[in-house]
């Protein structure tokens, strides 16, 4: 009997109906069950005759499959295969938890650290092995990426592979994919996977001169159906429906935007995590909806993380904080202390960070575009960021004042268990004590150095016994409003942690 792996991948193949269109004419879909329990999982043709299903079971134990299609050939074909336990750090798919956090599905905390590299797998095979190689080097668990290529500024160059197959007369065929590409596509969501790597798939995009972000209603319904059949087997898939959908408003308009999320949720068996990203800032989509399972925006405005929080309710992601570089748009040239500097303020606020990179390059081989290699310097403090909140996490930091009022609308606090971590970000105060430990106790007491990425023992001292109130005027107390107070050198971009003595 066939053997896999809790949550890797069954794959079963089968020969049928190669004539006129299969992508369109032939459906095929498998009932999987263990014990009691069934799943509909969809099938799809993957070119010369042969169609598949792929199914990522996640209880160890006996599985029995059988088929149902409308081809003769297809129909009926039946079959089993056992599940063992997952392999060494395998922990399934990324589910939302505790309402604005993540975790994999055996309950392990995640934390998304990601990274944008849009139009990586349409680069020649030697850079996209450059990105793999910069990937191993980095510390981001999550990339996003864009099924088609992108024509755009830095990004002209012909894809690997045409997404859709060319008729006669050399124009594509939008009701047929090329399997070639698709193959190549999951191959390199399988290799991140392998790297616990995230692949956060981005399935519309406005950047186009070649017909895909034109296709037609009925053939969008087709291809996102196609891409939930191929790819939801993948632990590690994400899905995003578009990045910056309001840029495609004038062809797609809202009520098709609403049925991808529904074929999404009818064709993946899993429930992979669900998003969309806006281009205008102030273009969110409403996020609130029930098939949406995260805030995906973009903003450079990382205060106001508290407030999406609110209005949405659910875990909030800003992949575009902007970028570091030097590229001439303005989205593209802050520099890598200002992105750091973003990523602190959006995790102290409850939320998490994108990262990318857009640094000219005489072969426009940018990051954020191409993948290869990592020229800036954000990466490498983002994955201390990642590093020290790991040591920590259980539920998810929440922020110490989810209103933000003073002085957390200035600077930015959160607490996970028995940790506190405060971000002063560019204050730089010389003795700080809000959101301390207001009792007694043993405490280990950090100052974090964001930029040089170093931890050292702060200095405790007497809490002070007034503090500024909102306007600036000092306020007598009868006794400090913490136990104790941390004495700081007076630069910016610091953080201070503090927990139990046993941590």
């Amino acid at each position: 009997m066939t053997e896999v792996a809790q949550w890797d991948v069954f794959e079963a193949s089968f020969e049928g109906p190669s004539g006129g269109n299969s992508f369109l004419d032939v459906r095929l879909e498998a009932f999987v069950q263990h014990k009691s329990r069934q799943m509909r999982v969809p099938g799809f043709y993957d070119g010369e005759g042969i169609f598949r299903i792929r199914f990522m079971p996640d209880t160890e134990g006996e599985w029995l499959f059988s088929t149902r299609s409308n081809a003769a050939e297809l129909d009926g074909k039946t079959g089993s295969f056992m599940v063992t336990p997952a392999r060494p750090g395998v922990h399934g798919p990324v589910r939302v938890a505790n309402k604005f956090h993540f975790a994999h599905a055996d309950g392990t905390p995640f934390l998304p650290f990601g990274t944008t590299c849009y139009a990586w797998t349409h680069q020649p095979l030697e850079e996209q092995g450059k990105t793999l190689e910069s990937l191993k080097k980095a510390r981001f668990n999550k990339l996003r990426m864009g099924v088609f290529p992108k024509d755009y500024p830095y990004n002209v160059n012909e894809a690997l592979h045409d997404v859709y197959q060319k008729d006669s007369d050399g124009q594509y065929d939008f009701d047929r994919p090329n399997p070639e590409s698709f193959r190549h596509f999951e191959n390199q969501v399988k290799a991140l996977g392998e790297m616990g790597i995230e692949a956060d798939i981005i399935i519309f995009h406005p950047y186009d001169r070649w017909g895909y972000s034109d296709m037609s209603e009925r053939q969008d319904y087709a291809y996102v159906q196609y891409l939930a059949a191929r790819l939801s087997a993948y632990r590690n898939v994400w899905w995003s429906l578009a990045n910056e959908y309001d840029f495609l408003l004038n062809t797609k308009p809202m009520h098709q935007w609403n049925r991808y999320f529904h074929i999404l949720e009818e064709n993946d068996p899993y429930g992979h995590l669900r998003s969309i990203h806006n281009g205008d800032p102030e273009a969110n989509y409403d996020h609130r909806k029930a098939w949406v399972t995260h805030v995906c925006i973009q903003n450079w405005d990382v205060k106001r993380t508290g407030e999406w929080r609110l209005a949405y309710g659910k875990p909030v992601v800003n992949d575009e904080p902007e970028y570091e570089g030097s590229i001439i748009q303005v989205w593209g040239n802050i520099s890598a202390q200002e992105l750091v500097h973003r990523f602190w303020i959006t995790t102290m606020r409850g939320g998490y960070a994108g990262h990318g990179e857009t640094f000219s390059h005489p072969d426009d081989l940018i990051w954020w575009a191409k993948g290869g290699e990592l020229r800036g310097e954000a990466w490498k403090r983002i994955g201390f960021l990642r590093d020290l909140l790991e040591q920590d996490v259980s539920n998810g930091f929440e922020p110490i004042d989810p209103q933000t009022r003073y002085p957390w609308n200035r600077v930015s606090g959160a607490r996970d268990g028995d940790t506190t971590i405060i971000y002063l970000g560019e204050h730089q105060p010389l003795i700080w004590a809000a959101g301390l430990p207001q009792e007694p106790g043993d405490y280990q007491v950090d100052l974090i150095d964001t930029w040089n990425m170093t931890v050292e023992p702060a200095k405790v001292v007497p809490a002070p016994a007034n503090h500024p109130t909102r306007h600036g005027a000092v306020v007598m107390q009868r006794k400090p409003d913490a136990a104790f107070a941390v004495e700081l050198p007076g630069r910016p971009h610091l953080a201070i942690r503090v927990r139990p003595a046993s941590a």
